[in-house]
């Protein structure tokens, strides 16, 4: 950032028209500056040394070598570098790979202006950040992961996981089902691995996200009352 309060940015694409585009749309903005441009990851890295951006917008797919070997390079000479990727593409799987590389934030090309102007601000703060469209993809898809691990446990791990949220002790849960205490508690950590949780808070929030609680309560409401 410049004395004026500026923010410089580094503007990394490999369509021209593109990058005038964008570069019309980020320079009517206060506080923002494009004051370097690139169409390749070589060009922009050399532009990076050169002119020390506080924010590197860049595309992914390039000729050459990708924004992600970009990200890679910058992050590698500069820690604290800040990247936004700005791409077409809305598979999740780029994003994940994007923030893996170092980059703090995506946004799709699909999205409003104002996204892309926001996440710059959000980036230089130094705070992650997804477009819209890229965020529910990735909380859909790891919803989906999460119900397939739910339905990976057993009958008597899904048995166990519902007297433990109701808060029975190992003890009791152990006399409920004929079997040791030694068990249940290996049942539970076998739940919490399955589930990809690493404590019982974080169990307890999964089944509430994944409506778990609601589920188990019918299934305790439709059992004999000796039985409970």
């Amino acid at each position: 950032m410049n004395q004026n309060g500026t923010i410089k940015l580094l503007l990394v694409d490999d369509h021209a028209i593109v990058r005038e585009g964008y570069r019309a749309l980020l320079g009517r903005q206060p506080g923002l500056a494009v004051i370097a441009e690139a169409e390749s990851s070589a060009q922009a890295y050399e532009q990076f040394k050169l002119c020390e951006p506080d924010v590197v917008i860049t595309d992914i797919t390039m000729a050459g070598s990708s924004g992600l070997e970009l990200i890679g390079r910058i992050r590698a000479r500069c820690r604290d570098a800040k990247v936004l990727v700005f791409s077409m593409h809305q598979n999740p799987g780029f994003a994940r790979q994007a923030l893996r590389a170092g980059a703090l934030g995506y946004v799709s090309k699909s999205s409003p202006p104002e996204e892309l102007l926001r996440a710059v601000f959000e980036v230089h703060g130094g705070r992650h950040i997804l477009s819209a469209d890229i965020a529910q993809v990735l909380a859909l898809e790891k919803l989906g992961a999460e119900h397939r691990a739910l339905e990976s446990l057993t009958a008597r791990e899904f048995e166990i996981l519902r007297l433990l949220l109701n808060g029975e002790p190992v003890e009791r849960i152990a006399g409920y089902l004929n079997i040791s205490p030694k068990t249940v508690a290996n049942c539970h950590y076998l739940i919490k691995r399955k589930l990809g949780v690493a404590s019982d808070i974080d169990l307890i929030r999964l089944a509430i996200r994944l409506d778990v609680l609601d589920l188990l309560h019918l299934t305790a409401e439709s059992e004999p009352s000796n039985q409970r």
